[in-house]
């Protein structure tokens, strides 16, 4: 017997019990609801796609195909149709996730108007989405399933006991729009205290999988800009335990958290690390400093200096009170924190790079897995890369590497719409193609975002709308532009009534008052013609 079947059953048993006072109280109606209102809260949603992730981390292992994806919402509503359009073309959401961006929520989402990337804005704001996409993502069940026990009416009323069967198996196979979200928490927001404090509103949301960065909190900046500052590992990995504390505490065992890495392009540090011993971890950290050995006869006023291996060393130390690392040890620094985060509690690793090169992030990856062998990586296939570029002048160095002919082509001027049709483009772009199913391969990434798609896919589509509507298209360019092709392709919302929750109100109405039910969806619902 199917849930669905289950819960009727039980609800016939109630109306038994409370007797005539149930009477206009119908089972099924109240079953349907259940059905609807899968998940009750967001620790429901937490462990639900938390036992996803790993099940979707443990098929990774064994078979590196078996990678996933996920894009950045920056509103409940485009995740909900990111989700519905997965639905509606792969009849599958198996190992496609939602990203939720600190990027966005600063740029998008905060009080004070758009933000840089640099934890700015409200830290509730983060919660408050992750809350919001879900709310959304639970009304999309509510009204594909509304729709469903619609077809199941129709069937029954017309005596067809196959459309009737064939209604009712897709409600009790029907699959959730609920997916996991990787919540991005910047840098924590603060220290340990204030990390554990927001990672656990977040769980608290529906998070199952929260990454963190190892930039200082108060001078956080987006990864793909200058001026970043990490922090010693002992300082991230006390905020990767207060989130592990987090998670254990409301019961989500299975939470995924993920470490980014900043240091590939960080050349600065706040501070010296602690350190007891010759080779631990904040010997370790300081090793990478940029120091000169220095009699102490020879020291400024206000030097600082350390004791290194028996040595009186001088970190270089900017005007901005900041410690500069040796140039050339980003990749060495990535490597270690990402090995000491697996081992101190992590489960996947972020390693944020200046290019999409698979090269350079199987090497690195390489490294790691020979501590680590079971390393995995979730990458930002990011906006703020130039794909075309990037992948063409990659292309253009293979070739001169190898010895082809490439004096048809200036390296510098490659992304001119003059070489789209040429050999070298063609090459570039099937690279970029196959980037997600090689670099899965190749370089241990489980786990392929985009972090602000939607971002740009907003403006774009918004700007073509503008110069059609407000030009000598007028009305044309909104039909011919948005609302033809929304009904040709068959897109969900072009029913906006619908999927704003018209015909679920319907549907209650009809719960609650029967045949006195005052319902929008009549003949005069102009929505009708669609």
């Amino acid at each position: 017997m199917s849930t669905f079947q289950t819960d009727i059953a039980e609800l016939d048993q109630l109306r038994e019990k409370n007797g005539s006072a149930w009477d206009h109280i119908n089972s099924e109606s109240a079953a349907r609801m259940r059905l609807q209102n899968r998940f009750k809260t967001g620790l429901d949603i937490a462990k639900y796609t938390a036992s996803i992730m790993r099940q979707d981390m443990n098929e990774y292992d064994a078979d590196s195909s078996q990678y996933t994806q996920s894009l950045g919402c920056w509103h409940g509503f485009i995740g909900q149709q990111k989700l519905i359009a997965i639905k509606k073309h792969f009849d599958d959401t198996s190992k496609r996730y939602l990203y939720l961006s600190g990027w966005m929520i600063a740029a998008l989402r905060s009080e004070f108007g758009p933000l840089p990337d640099q934890s700015m804005h409200e830290k509730t704001s983060v919660s408050a989405l992750i809350e919001e996409l879900y709310t959304f993502l639970r009304q999309a069940d509510a009204r594909e399933l509304g729709g469903l026990f619609r077809t199941l009416d129709a069937a029954r009323a017309a005596g067809d006991q196959a459309a009737e069967q064939a209604a009712q198996k897709k409600i009790d196979n029907f699959q959730t729009h609920v997916v996991p979200i990787i919540a991005d928490i910047d840098a924590g927001f603060g220290n340990a205290e204030a990390t554990y404090l927001l990672a656990r509103q977040m769980i608290e949301a529906g998070a199952c999988a929260i990454q963190i960065e190892n930039q200082v909190s108060d001078e956080k900046q987006c990864g793909h800009q200058d001026g970043k500052v990490t922090v010693p590992h002992e300082d991230f990995l006390a905020k990767i335990r207060a989130v592990r504390y987090a998670f254990l505490e409301l019961g989500i065992d299975d939470g995924v958290i993920v470490a980014r890495t900043d240091s590939l392009g960080a050349g600065l540090t706040k501070q010296i690390a602690v350190t007891q011993t010759p080779g631990d971890l904040g010997d370790q950290y300081n090793s990478f400093l940029d120091m000169e050995e220095l009699d102490i006869s020879a020291m400024s006023h206000g030097d600082v200096i350390i004791k290194h291996h028996d040595k009186l060393m001088r970190p270089k130390r900017l005007p901005s009170n900041l410690y500069q690392f040796r140039p050339g040890t980003g990749e060495d620094r990535c490597v270690l924190d990402s090995i000491t985060s697996l081992q101190h509690g992590a489960d996947l690793l972020w390693i944020e790079t200046e290019k999409p090169h698979i090269g350079q992030i199987g090497g690195m990856v390489k490294r790691i897995r020979e501590v680590i062998p079971n390393a995995k990586l979730v990458y930002n296939n990011s906006p703020s890369f130039n794909w075309t570029l990037n992948f063409r002048q990659q292309i253009f160095d293979a070739w001169s590497e190898a010895g082809k002919d490439v004096s048809a082509y200036q390296r510098d001027a490659l992304m001119s719409v003059d070489y789209d049709e040429t050999e070298l483009a063609a090459e570039a772009d099937e690279k970029i193609r196959t980037f997600q199913s090689d670099s899965a391969r190749e370089a241990g990434i489980f786990h392929h975002l985009i972090t602000l798609p939607t971002y740009h896919t907003a403006a774009l589509s918004t700007d073509n709308l503008a110069k059609e509507y407000f030009g000598e298209q007028g009305m044309l360019g909104y039909v011919k532009g948005v609302q033809r092709k929304e009904i040709r392709q068959g897109i969900a919302c072009v029913r906006h009534q619908n999927m704003a929750g018209s015909d679920l109100g319907d549907d209650h109405k009809e719960y609650f008052a029967g045949e006195a039910a005052l319902k929008a969806g009549g003949k005069d619902n102009t929505m009708n013609q669609f």
